[in-house]
């Protein structure tokens, strides 16, 4: 994979997550424990996400819940209900060629948004394994992307 960075403004335990999944090559920070207040101990399987920034050209990491369907890869755009998209959303809709690595295996993506049909059957899975997602939405105005990464063979 190319040299990314972690942007500036990610939350201390995303930064924490996304550099023991890289210091471990992938063996640890694959499948993520989260402890909610409202909901208890979660398990969620996360990948890391390189996009091109839009603006600089540089490489930036984003780790990220995922969920996965017929070969294929997806993430939420949620921003935790923020009223913006993440930047890494703004960033794959300029670029949408991405590298991610889901455990140890590092893989070249074209990222999609998901719409009609395939978006609300994927959002469903999504609230499977992260329900918070739902708080997510009744907070921001949006509709939150559900962002299909399709691995180039």
């Amino acid at each position: 994979m190319t040299e990314a960075k972690l942007p500036k403004n990610l939350p201390d335990w995303m930064v924490e997550h996304a550099e023991r999944y890289l210091a471990s090559g992938g063996t640890e920070g694959h499948m993520h424990k989260a402890t909610l207040p409202e909901r208890g101990e979660i398990i969620v399987p996360s990948l890391l996400l390189t996009t091109t920034g839009r603006k600089s050209g540089e490489k930036f990491l984003f780790p990220l819940y995922y969920g996965s369907e017929g070969g294929s890869y997806f993430v939420v755009a949620s921003k935790g209900g923020a009223p913006e998209h993440p930047g890494w959303y703004r960033n794959i809709l300029v670029d949408p060629d991405v590298e991610i690595q889901v455990g140890t295996q590092k893989i070249k993506a074209r990222a999609r948004t998901a719409t009609g049909e395939e978006r609300e059957r994927l959002w469903k899975k999504a609230l499977e394994f992260w329900p918070p997602y739902s708080d997510y939405q009744s907070k921001t105005e949006r509709e939150i992307p559900v962002v299909v990464l399709d691995p180039i063979h």
